[in-house]
């Protein structure tokens, strides 16, 4: 019997080192870009479709210059479009004039206004994913945490978000474990046509038992780990090396591209 494949606990890890210009940025430059970005999308009026489109090559230059593949990062951020369906109803309720009726039942029509709106949801949302994966995949993680220390982020936030992401692997690490088990435990057999395992029903019942069985160990694990960090004198607090001051050149990369993009915002308002 072939032996099992399972998953490398560094899959979870988004960050790509690179040779690239936005790799080689500050962390809390890149973090404060970011957020900038994200803010400015979030602001813009419903239906600014030139807008959009200078944010989406705003973002595409980025993405360029971080070295990253863009059709990657661009399939990547398609996984916010799901989450737009909640935004859905609006293409039903949003008024006059009516766009097309589809021919459900006694006919369903969609509205125009909710079209545009539903449109311009989905956009700033793949827009802004676009820039937090760019973030997530040229920072990796501890200069992220400490990047928020440094912009004045509260530590129980960042506390936080350090040990959700660290209990990521703990799970990982336990399910690895309990697959390494059930596959010594099982055997194949080797008569042609013989179905392995038994009905949907009881596949559904172990998996079931499984995952129970999985959150109580990642439970206990996870006091464990708790344990042993506060053990060695952890308060919640991320202690480091000072870190470096920020180079002239990217303070001027900073304010450059806030001007670009208080002047986007500015153009959304005037127009």
């Amino acid at each position: 019997m072939a032996a099992p494949q399972f998953m490398h606990l560094h899959y979870l890890d988004p960050y790509q080192p690179r040779d690239s210009v936005v790799h080689a940025l500050d962390a809390r430059i890149k973090l404060s870009l970011a957020v900038a970005f994200i803010l400015v999308v979030a602001l813009m009026p419903m239906g600014a479709w030139a807008l959009y489109a200078l944010l989406l090559a705003l973002s595409l230059s980025v993405i360029v210059l971080s070295e990253l593949g863009v059709g990657p990062v661009l399939k990547r951020s398609v996984l916010a479009l799901p989450f737009v369906l909640a935004a859905a109803p609006l293409l039903i309720t949003g008024g006059l004039p009516t766009l097309v009726t589809l021919p459900i039942g006694g006919g369903i029509p969609i509205s125009a206004p909710g079209a545009a709106r539903f449109a311009s949801i989905a956009i700033k949302s793949w827009l802004s994913l676009q820039m937090a994966i760019v973030l997530a995949s040229a920072t990796s993680f501890p200069q992220l945490l400490l990047a928020m220390r440094a912009l004045r982020v509260p530590k129980l936030f960042v506390a936080t978000f350090g040990l959700m992401w660290r209990y990521l692997f703990v799970l990982a690490d336990e399910t690895q474990r309990m697959l390494r088990a059930r596959a010594a435990r099982s055997g194949v057999s080797g008569e042609p046509g013989r179905k392995v395992g038994g009905s949907v029903i009881w596949r559904a019942r172990v998996a079931g038992a499984m995952a129970g069985s999985l959150f109580l160990r990642a439970i206990e694990r996870g006091d464990r780990i708790y344990l042993a960090m506060a053990s060695r004198g952890y308060d919640g607090e991320i202690r480091s090396f000072p870190m470096p001051v920020i180079p002239r050149a990217q303070w001027v990369v900073l304010f450059a591209a806030f001007f670009v993009l208080a002047l986007l915002l500015g153009l959304s308002l005037v127009f």
